[in-house]
């Protein structure tokens, strides 16, 4: 015959395991330091020597048409 102790201990030692594992996590999280923006790895590029988003966009565009126009010439000539 089996003691009633460990048929009550399972729920019991569950029940505690359910409960320290998210505080555990949430102390780790409080303990480690955030990642900051400004650690990124590489070189930062200054402001100033970087071109404007507009600059890139007509850039884009400009490689697009001449690649439209590749295209169709090769089209063409075939």
């Amino acid at each position: 015959r089996e003691a009633p102790i460990p048929k009550m201990l399972a729920p019991c030692l569950l029940r505690r395991v359910v409960l320290t594992v998210p505080l555990v996590f949430v102390v780790a999280l409080l303990l480690v330091d955030p990642v900051r923006s400004d650690q990124e790895a590489g070189t930062a590029i200054p402001a100033e020597s970087r071109p404007c988003v507009d600059c890139h966009a007509f850039e884009f565009m400009q490689r697009a048409l001449q690649d439209l126009k590749k295209t169709a010439y090769n089209l063409d000539t075939r």
